[in-house]
């Protein structure tokens, strides 16, 4: 899931209220009272929850990680794009994709358990250099080339363009959905600059399907407006999301 934790000014034009949350207001001290356009979306109460989680962050995020409750990954689809995902999900989905290695009968598929004890659980950031990486593994046994090329194949490592000593920790079979996160951004967007006045009733808004991707279109709608591409205006017929200027 695309990180969200931007959400759009409280800026206020003539007829209309612009919804989010400010770094001064009120808001900020009861979470409850923050959701804004996010009880017009109807979320869930998980929703809530991750609210009221952002509003301890960083102290409950830090906290989280060190018990490994959960894990942040870097993703390639911006700048400032990153996963959060439950550690338990993550090892499911790290153990759906080495089984695909034992099917082949693949040799040297012991690093995948040297990975999962003695990196996943000691390296907490969202890449590790080359040389650590080799040190770490080391701890289950001698390292080899082919064991690093092993982690890069079943997606739990990419390597950074920028500096191929270093690698960026990766979810295994993901780009599907970063692809859909990326077009269906892009579709959103090309659909609300198309009209007059680049908005729509969010009403009718969410209730349209994106072609080019499988997440919802509430998802996109939170995904954008938390990023600042749109935002979300009361006006006296409703609510309305619009294109953010430049």
């Amino acid at each position: 899931m695309a990180e969200t934790s931007r959400l759009a000014g409280t800026k206020r034009g003539r007829g209309d209220e612009e919804i989010g949350a400010d770094s001064n207001s009120n808001a900020d001290s009861d979470p409850r009272q923050a959701l804004g356009l996010e009880n017009n979306l109807t979320f869930s109460d998980t929703l809530v929850a991750l609210q009221m989680m952002r509003s301890q962050f960083p102290s409950v995020e830090k906290s989280l990680k060190k018990e490994k409750v959960l894990r942040v990954f870097k993703l390639s689809t911006g700048q400032d794009d990153h996963a959060i995902m439950f550690m338990e999900d993550y090892l499911k989905q790290m153990a759906s994709s080495v089984k695909r290695f034992e099917k082949e009968k693949q040799h040297d598929l012991e690093v995948f358990e040297w990975f999962k004890t003695y990196v996943m659980e000691s390296k907490l950031d969202v890449c590790i250099a080359h040389q650590e990486l080799c040190s770490l593994l080391s701890h289950g046994g001698e390292v080899t080339d082919r064991h690093v090329t092993l982690l890069i194949s079943a997606g739990l490592l990419t390597r950074q363009l920028i500096d191929p000593n270093m690698y960026w920790f990766a979810i295994p079979n993901i780009g599907s959905i970063l692809k859909g996160l990326s077009q269906g951004r892009k579709e959103l967007l090309s659909l609300l600059n198309r009209r007059k006045y680049k908005e729509m009733p969010l009403a009718p808004l969410e209730k349209k399907r994106l072609r080019l991707s499988p997440l919802d279109m509430r998802f996109h709608l939170r995904d954008l407006i938390g990023s600042g591409h749109l935002k979300s205006l009361q006006t006296p017929a409703g609510i309305i999301v619009r294109v953010a200027k430049d």
